[in-house]
């Protein structure tokens, strides 16, 4: 049961990061819109990161709610969102 509060922990964690980029990152000729893409692509980059976290960092007990669980989700989802807000919006 702990490993599924994390695995719920990790995608609210990785929503709420996606609005948080959606605030901090301004882009002059952006649309208005995609927050609910913003959030899922939030959330599953927190998924991604958090079992890559757990993976590499927690390899002999692996429980979602370690801390580099919760590392890997807050930095995957950072690094997802920014991404989408800044990178990808420049090239299209």
């Amino acid at each position: 049961m702990e490993n599924w509060i994390g695995i719920g922990i990790w995608i609210v964690m990785g929503g709420l990061i996606g609005l948080i980029m959606r605030t901090l990152v301004k882009r002059p000729e952006a649309t208005p819109g995609h927050m609910t893409l913003i959030v899922v692509l939030g959330a599953f980059a927190g998924v991604v990161g958090g079992m890559l976290g757990v993976g590499i960092f927690a390899f002999e007990d692996p429980r979602s709610l370690s801390l580099g669980g919760m590392a890997g989700a807050a930095l995957l989802s950072i690094l997802f969102t920014y991404i989408y807000r800044w990178g990808v919006k420049s090239l299209i």
